[in-house]
C-alpha cells in the first residue's frame, strides 16, 4: 500500500506540471517552420498530430490497467456474510 501512495504521488506531480512542448524530427521541424512563415497552419496541425499520437498509448495502457483491476481484485467474503446477516 505504501508503494501505491508513492506511485500515485509521482503520477499526480508529473501530470500537474504540464508544459507545452513540441517534439519533431529535423525534417518535420523545417517543414513546419517554413509553412508557418508563409501563413499556413500545417505546422500547428503537425504538432497536434504528434501530441495526439503520444496520448493514445497512455490511454490504452490505462484502460487495460482498469480492466485488469476490475477482473482480478479480491472480494472480501467477510463483508458479504455480514451484509447477508443484516438483511
Amino acid at each position: 500500500m505504501k508503494w501505491f501512495k508513492y506511485l500515485l504521488l509521482i503520477f499526480t506531480l508529473s501530470c500537474s506540471a504540464v508544459s507545452v512542448s513540441y517534439g519533431q524530427c529535423a525534417m518535420c521541424t523545417l517543414t513546419a517552420e517554413n509553412s508557418t512563415k508563409e501563413g499556413n497552419m500545417q505546422g500547428r496541425g503537425l504538432n497536434d498530430g504528434i501530441l495526439f499520437l503520444l496520448v493514445i498509448p497512455y490511454l490504452a495502457a490505462a484502460g487495460l490497467g482498469y480492466l485488469w483491476y476490475k477482473k482480478y481484485r479480491k472480494k472480501n467474503p467477510v463483508t458479504k456474510k455480514f451484509l447477508n446477516e443484516i438483511k
